[in-house]
């Protein structure tokens, strides 16, 4: 039932993808997409690249010194976590059950590779309360003015009041029900029996508080860039918008997604929440679509490769326990 579920919310939020570029027009949003050419999408794949980088810091500082491993195997697992997420028809926890098991392939103790991919998803919705927070004060100078806008600006208030005890209760339950974390982990790593223990690994995780503020630091770090990367993506378009605009675009855009997390790789959601907030700041409804078209080229070219990465590590672990046995 549940695939069920998966494959309806897909073919939906695919539906809706071609309805808004027929509704809008194809030309108009081909000719957007057309005029950033692929030096544009090079720019805005290397700016990605980047934005990873910051996001690779952030999982690595959140670890004790003795647990770290080289920063590539990091990234790559990063990579690989953000791509099945963004590209493929899992949840977000599929990516990051593959993030972790690359780790453990690296040399990681089972234990530490699935808290600190778990504790490291915290921090990162820590710090997009915050974007959030930020964008809905750079929304409320913008659209203090349009009484349109009222419904969204409350419904990002309403996320963000929502937010702050869910993420409160989450890294609760992750505490005090870390046996049953352990046992929900040790289905996906058999692994985890052994060494570190899931409940041990997750209390010295959230134990530090320094770890924690400089990793929540860096996520913040990142959502701000992803902002940058939609500011980037409007000029190469020929779209005049400020910086501070398209941080408040990101984070309204960041507030839909968040809403429809239940629609894989939010297909659908980001095309029309795009089309839907450019107008809001005197852009084209065309150019929101091929904004949102050019990122979802960009999540192409940097997913595809990360994810035969993934597989090429599985089927070399699986051909080396063939061979032990």
């Amino acid at each position: 039932m549940k695939k069920w579920g998966v494959a309806i919310a897909l073919a939906a939020g695919l539906v809706a993808a071609i309805w808004l570029v027929w509704a809008i027009g194809f030309g108009a949003v081909i000719a957007a997409v057309a005029r950033a050419g692929f030096g544009g999408l090079a720019l805005l794949f290397l700016y990605a690249l980047v934005v990873f980088l910051v996001l690779t810091a952030a999982w690595v500082f959140l670890l004790p010194q003795d647990q770290r491993r080289g920063v590539k195997d990091f990234y790559l697992a990063r990579l690989v976590r953000d791509s099945i997420a963004e590209i493929s028809p899992f949840s977000p926890v599929g990516g990051m059950a593959a993030a972790a098991r690359l780790m453990i392939l690296h040399g990681m103790s089972a234990g530490y590779a699935a808290a600190s991919v778990v504790a490291d998803a915290t921090t990162e919705a820590m710090a997009q309360v915050a974007f959030l927070a930020f964008g809905i004060a750079l929304g409320v100078a913008h659209f203090r003015h349009l009484a349109s806008t009222e419904p969204l600006i409350e419904a990002m208030v309403a996320t963000l009041l929502l937010a702050v005890p869910g993420i409160a209760a989450f890294i609760l339950l992750q505490k005090k029900g870390a046996n049953f974390a352990e046992r929900i982990a040790a289905r996906f790593f058999g692994e985890i029996k052994s060494g570190a223990s899931f409940r041990e690994t997750i209390h010295a995780l959230y134990d530090a508080p320094k770890r924690l503020a400089l990793s929540s630091s860096l996520h913040l770090a990142a959502w701000i860039g992803s902002g940058g990367g939609t500011f980037i993506a409007f000029r190469l378009i020929g779209g005049k918008i400020s910086l501070p605009d398209a941080l408040a675009l990101e984070a309204l855009l960041c507030t839909l997604r968040s809403v429809a997390a239940f629609v894989p790789a939010a297909l659908g959601v980001q095309e029309a929440g795009y089309a839907l907030l450019a107008p809001l700041f005197g852009l084209p409804a065309e150019m929101g679509l091929a904004v949102s078209l050019l990122k979802r080229a960009r999540e192409i070219v940097i997913g595809v490769p990360s994810l035969l990465y993934w597989q090429s590590m599985e089927a070399r672990a699986a051909l080396r326990g063939r061979a032990a046995s």
